[in-house]
């Protein structure tokens, strides 16, 4: 019943909110009392805590899974911000914003978790990059790997509305990409451009 819990909220919290989600809610939506849910969680901020850790771990085995496929490395990228896109489009409002606002304790743990990732995946994407003649020798990956970070956790972090960051998470991208390409990965990039927007 706590994995159900659990899965429904975070479900829930995606699409609706975490500030405007209740406990009330959740246990309508299940057909369940709120005793029960609070058998399992003594308050909203512990199950916020493990939703965001369920949605951390289904997201590090989605990008695992995406670099298993051995895509080249600008594909790849492009691969793991459509997997965002998708987890993140029913929602109006930014995920990672709301809890910025509302649950600070529990976004720096997320945080924390979430840099962890980028750290390991953006330095194997950009040396994969470089192996493949799409990103230039001369990069300074830890320079690129902090600055691209920061930028997309800025966006999250001060927009409001989840549609116009994953809007400015594609530039983003775009602009990160286009800094360390070599000519053929400039190439690659306009494909996956065209591709991403006849999508």
């Amino acid at each position: 019943m706590k994995e159900k819990i659990i899965s429904k909220a975070k479900e829930m919290f995606l699409k609706l909110g975490f500030k405007s989600i209740t406990m009330d809610d959740i246990a309508a939506e299940m057909c369940i009392s709120k005793k029960t849910i609070y058998k399992y969680f003594a308050n909203k901020e512990l199950l916020i805590q493990e939703s965001t850790e369920v949605l951390h771990t289904e997201v590090h085995e989605i990008i695992t899974e995406i670099i298993s496929k051995k895509y080249n490395a600008i594909e790849e990228n492009f691969q793991i911000r459509k997997m965002f896109a998708d987890i993140f489009k029913s929602g109006e409002t930014s995920p990672i914003y709301q809890l910025k606002k509302h649950y600070p304790e529990v976004y720096e743990t997320a945080l924390e978790n979430q840099i962890e990732i980028c750290d390991s995946c953006f330095k194997q994407n950009i040396e994969k990059g470089i192996v493949q003649g799409l990103y230039r020798k001369d990069i300074n990956i830890d320079v690129y790997i902090k600055l691209y970070y920061t930028l997309i956790f800025s966006i999250n972090e001060n927009t409001r509305s989840e549609r116009e960051a994953s809007a400015l998470e594609m530039e983003a991208l775009e602009y990160h990409t286009r800094a360390m390409a070599t000519a053929e990965g400039i190439i690659e990039l306009e494909k996956q451009l065209l591709n991403y927007t006849t999508k």
